[in-house]
């Protein structure tokens, strides 16, 4: 017997000291299992993909094989390795300007060699890991990147729609755009508005049939339409046509001046990383505003960006287009309810079978719909959304700028020159500093606005030697900046002019001391957050033995209705904070309240929270005038809509900040400690029914929910809840989410997309916020990491 075989004995006393006796044999190979919402999820995704894939490829000028190609790639490759599960890549409308003008530079066979070199300069970027520097960019030139793009391909494709040929730039398409429409094309202009009228009306199809109608997706419904409609007329039109895959173009050596090919192959990685991180961060988002599916972890960026490398290195060999992630078909895989990264690539190999057995079907899809289709995607990249956001945040210069660069000049330039003025932006920011003199009844007032710096030292020291000496004077700051040079200039008139016996208040910000934490007349040493009763000017106030026997609910005030009303000293504390209030930061406020006067209010979140007097909302989610919605209630309970005797004060609330400000999530916040739960737990069935106990009725369910066996409790920070009043304050928060769904107003948004929901647990005694993160049973709550800030 040859020594390489092992005997009967050997092979018996290798199991027994593997495996004991007695021993449960060992579990066989594990299977593989796809979940069935992955399946429906890639019949959704590639639904969408396919014809979106053949109408990038004709915007492009590429082999329409190319199309397919890419998005196969994109599945299966950027699907296997990329770090972000839910992501769905392949060839972007964000790409097709950047493709377009590669293949008409250099050919189609160099354009392939440039992604194999971009996919190569990715797998780089992700070694080096810094996939999170990329987001440092301004979302201005991001979003005015992309908006240039979407104006240069609307432009081109409208040539294809009037049934003529597209030109090289945006203002050539211009140019002979007039000479276009005087020739168009009957047939090509009719099945083109067919396709957009199908993609405009078939997402707003009312009642029970639309909804169930929507679920097919738009752009393989206007395609259809368009090219049954075609058929069925006999239109002659230019149609796809799919060449022998014998005779698909593979990629070559790059040919042409090495500089333009090194600013090809580093536009292409810009463009390809940028959107496929941005797209990671947007998934995230997307994933964590469905709470009740299973969790699926969050985008790691560096593995994504090597993901996307490897995709772009296979795509471009293989004679692809240049790969990114792909926002309408990853919306659509989160919003169909993929649970892995299985329906992405899954979605992939229906492509692949697809360009095998399909190619007859496709090859009937006329060029002007395809040419419709991707118009419309042009066009929706031009987001109303992103220039209001940028508008509010007085960043408009810098996405004008670059959209026009972009359409004038070319991807990487225009994105230079939105850089630059970025930069310019924020050194006139840094640079512009107002200050004025002026003397009313007496008092010499010195105003500052802006940062104040070295720069601006010169016309600070004109102003404050326009004051006479031993005058009083009050020198305004209102700006959140002072370096040394300045500081030391209004150190050194301070001194000098208080020597001469004048009289100086610095309001807004002392010297030394942070903007954010004004100080008060006098000796006073408490922060605008500090407690009315712990001011130390004044003292510590103690709080009498029968005024702590008489807390309400959330146990943080005296019960006013258990003293006979509100005492004297309340009225001087209030007195004296709105004093406080108007005395320092009132001047620090003004300007931006006066904005939101003007502009009205357009908060982003609508904040429900307990009424407990220790939630501050502001300052746990250091938020500021305009940006939350809030809605405060004993126990933040939500009311199931419907409910008889039901609360319509939150549900108006919820309608209004939904429907009317078009709020982009809603947070439901609990806190520990809480006193409404406590008396929920306290409850006995039966007794008088006071209005509180009215109002407790709508945390039934939450407790109900606590006390089902089957179900698991809730975990903060990985540790059980230390009692069962913190395990009912965290089920409460998963229930109330529950409650919210059941509005139509918010399921309407959450279909949509327009809205994310939102966890939130504040341990009052830690001063430490936790974000649910799963909603199972009683709910996972985890602290903020810095990843979460960063995406």
């Amino acid at each position: 017997m040859s020594a390489c075989v092992p005997t009967r004995a050997a092979d018996q006393k290798r199991t027994e000291r593997t495996h004991p006796p007695h021993s449960p044999p060992p579990a066989g190979p594990r299977r593989f299992r796809i979940a069935g919402a992955d399946v429906s999820a890639s019949i959704a995704v590639f639904l969408i993909a396919l014809p979106l894939s053949l109408g990038i490829a004709l915007a492009t000028g590429a082999p329409l094989q190319a199309g397919l190609v890419a998005a196969a790639v994109g599945g299966l490759v950027a699907g296997r390795l990329g770090g972000s599960p839910l992501q769905v890549s392949g060839p972007a409308a964000g790409l097709t300007v950047v493709t377009a003008d590669l293949i008409q530079r250099y050919g189609w066979r160099t354009t392939c060699a440039i992604t194999v070199l971009a996919g190569l300069a990715q797998l780089g970027l992700g070694c080096l890991r810094v996939a999170r520097g990329a987001l440092a960019v301004s979302p201005a030139i991001v979003h005015g990147m992309l908006a240039g793009i979407g104006v240069t391909i609307a432009v081109a494709q409208l040539h294809i729609v009037l049934g003529g040929t597209p030109q090289s730039s945006v203002p050539d398409n211009l140019r002979a755009l007039p000479a276009q429409l005087a020739h168009m094309r009957p047939a090509a202009v009719s099945v083109s508005v067919l396709t957009l009228a199908l993609l405009l009306l078939w997402p707003r199809l009312p009642g029970r049939a639309g909804s169930l109608l929507r679920k097919v997706p738009a752009a393989l419904v206007a395609v259809a339409g368009a090219t049954a409609a075609a058929a069925l007329a006999g239109l002659r039109l230019p149609k796809v046509d799919l060449p022998s895959w014998s005779n698909h173009a593979l990629a070559g050596l790059p040919e042409g001046p090495v500089p333009g090919l090194v600013a090809a192959v580093l536009t292409t990685t810009l463009v390809c990383s940028v959107q496929s991180l941005l797209g990671a961060v947007a998934v995230d988002k997307l994933v964590a505003g469905r709470p009740g599916l299973p969790r699926v972890g969050r985008s790691n960026l560096d593995r994504e960006l090597l993901g996307q490398g490897a995709a772009n290195i296979v795509s471009g060999s293989l004679g692809g287009l240049p790969i990114a992630g792909v926002a309408v078909r990853s919306s659509a895989n989160v919003h169909a309810g993929a649970v892995s990264r299985n329906s992405t690539m899954l979605h992939g190999v229906l492509v692949v079978i697809a360009t095998l057995l399909m190619v007859p079907i496709l090859e009937l899809i006329p060029l002007a719909s395809l040419a419709a289709l991707v118009m419309a995607v042009g066009i929706q990249m031009v987001s109303l959304n992103h220039i209001r956001t940028v508008t509010r945040h007085r960043e408009v210069w810098v996405y004008a700028v670059t959209t026009l660069g972009v359409v004038s000049l070319g991807v990487l330039e225009g994105v230079a020159l939105g850089i630059a003025t970025a930069v310019g932006v924020a050194l006139h920011r840094l640079t512009r500093t107002r200050i004025t003199h002026e003397e009313r009844e007496g008092v010499h007032h010195v105003h500052v606005r802006g940062q104040l710096t070295f720069l601006a030292v010169p016309r600070l020291s004109r102003a404050l030697h326009l004051v006479p000496h031993g005058a009083d004077t009050v020198v305004e700051l209102d700006g959140s900046f002072m370096d040394h040079a300045a500081f030391e200039t209004l150190q050194d008139w301070q001194k000098t002019h208080t020597a001469q016996g004048g009289t100086v208040e610095i309001t807004g910000r002392h010297p030394g001391t942070r903007i954010s934490e004004p100080q008060t007349s006098g000796d006073c040493r408490c922060r605008p957050w500090t407690p009315w009763r712990n001011h130390q000017c004044e003292g510590p106030r103690s709080v009498p033995p029968a005024e702590q026997n008489t807390r309400g609910p959330d146990r943080s005030e005296p019960d006013p209705t258990a003293t006979g009303g509100s005492s004297g000293s309340s009225g001087h504390e209030l007195a004296r904070g709105i004093s406080t209030f108007q005395r320092n930061t009132a001047p620090l406020v003004r300007s931006e309240l006066a904005r939101l006067a003007r502009e009205g209010q357009r908060p982003s979140q609508l904040f429900l929270t307990c009424a407990d007097s220790r939630l501050v909302t502001s300052m746990i989610t250091s938020s500021g005038p305009g940006d939350l919605f809030v809605v405060r209630n004993v126990g933040n309970l939500v009311p199931r809509p419907g409910e008889e005797s039901g609360d319509d004060s939150v549900a108006a609330a919820i309608e209004y900040a939904v429907d009317v400000l078009q709020v982009r999530s809603i947070t439901v916040c609990g806190h520990s400690g809480c006193g409404a739960m406590q008396a929920l737990l306290n409850s006995e069935p039966g007794g008088a029914r006071s209005p509180l106990k009215r109002w407790l009725r709508h945390g039934l369910p939450s407790l109900e929910r606590m006390a089902d066996d089957s179900l698991p409790g809730g975990r903060l920070a990985g540790r059980s809840p230390a009692d069962a009043v913190e395990q009912l304050c965290l089920t409460n928060v998963v229930q109330q989410l529950e409650h919210l769904r059941a509005h139509d107003s918010v399921a309407r948004a959450i279909e949509q997309g327009s809205l994310e929901l939102h966890g939130m647990y504040f341990h009052v005694g830690e001063a430490e916020a936790y974000l649910l993160t799963e909603t199972d049973a009683g709910g996972v709550f985890d602290r903020v990491r810095e990843s979460d800030l960063t995406a």
